[in-house]
């Protein structure tokens, strides 16, 4: 099932998507209420044209945002970096995220160095801490594509990750969620980017160092995982900062994130005068 949040007027509504129509859920509020609600799916039997509809990301408010760094060894190459023995653990801030066709905005007297980052998103369903790697799987709602977007300038001044990828915006999500029960294997995924049409990176989520069911059986061994928690799984080789010369995305830029299973995520960048 493909499970997305959209506007109506102001508000956000959820609905599910089939092929290119999208019908909404009885259930009236945001992502987040509606796990509380007990993920309620019955429809209002209307059907709505999806390229009629502003789609949000499909979790608009998560509690945390927990990355995991260098977890393809490739880009953990390019980087003239070993790669890891046990996972990266960063943060992105909440304030970070936005839906499909919003806007990458920065302001150049912050960062005149903003990248890409393709990585499969997963949300976690349920209250999760200290699961075994056989039964993490069964802790995730679903999946989504995520742009790990990064001010290398201010990453790499800093020495720490947070503030150069928690800047307002730099974390696009969506177009959807596909839930769990129809990705069940996570590991088998096609995933890349490309900025203006041209394909930056192009891997496979198979060649991830820590699988999805490594990592979240390790991170709720720290802390808890809540339900709408996302975890970002890393990202291939083939990022701006890496390439000779350097390539960063330019006002005016499309950057697209594409999941074999899942779909497509486009954002245009701004940069803010």
């Amino acid at each position: 099932m493909k499970l997305a949040q959209f506007f109506q007027g102001q508000e956000l509504q959820l609905g599910i998507v089939e092929g290119e129509k999208l019908s909404p859920l009885v259930f009236t509020g945001d992502f987040h209420a509606w796990l509380k609600a007990g993920k309620p799916l019955t429809t209002t039997g209307m059907t709505l044209q999806l390229d009629q509809v502003k789609l949000a990301a499909p979790v608009n408010r998560p509690g945390k945002i927990i990355a995991i760094g260098l977890n393809y060894a490739d880009h953990a190459a390019e980087g003239k970096r070993d790669a890891p023995k046990q996972p990266l653990v960063f943060a992105k801030f909440p304030n970070s995220v936005i839906g499909p066709d919003e806007a990458i905005t920065w302001s150049a007297t912050i960062t005149e160095k903003v990248d890409f980052e393709a990585e499969l998103a997963v949300v976690i369903g349920e209250k999760t801490s200290s699961c075994q790697p056989d039964e993490a799987l069964s802790k995730v709602l679903g999946y989504t594509c995520g742009n790990d977007v990064s001010a290398r300038d201010l990453q790499f001044g800093d020495k720490q990750f947070v503030r150069g990828k928690s800047l307002d915006t730099f974390c696009p999500l969506g177009p959807w969620l596909v839930t769990a029960d129809e990705l069940k294997d996570p590991q088998k995924l096609a995933i890349r980017s490309r900025l203006n049409g041209k394909i930056m990176q192009e891997s496979n989520t198979a060649d991830m160092i820590f699988p999805v069911a490594e990592l979240l059986s390790f991170l709720s061994r720290h802390f808890t995982l809540e339900p709408g928690d996302i975890i970002m799984t890393g990202t291939p080789s083939g990022v701006g900062v890496f390439r000779e010369p350097p390539i960063f995305m330019q006002n005016g830029d499309l950057i697209e994130i594409e999941i074999e299973g899942i779909g497509t995520l486009k954002n245009l960048c701004r940069n803010k005068i």
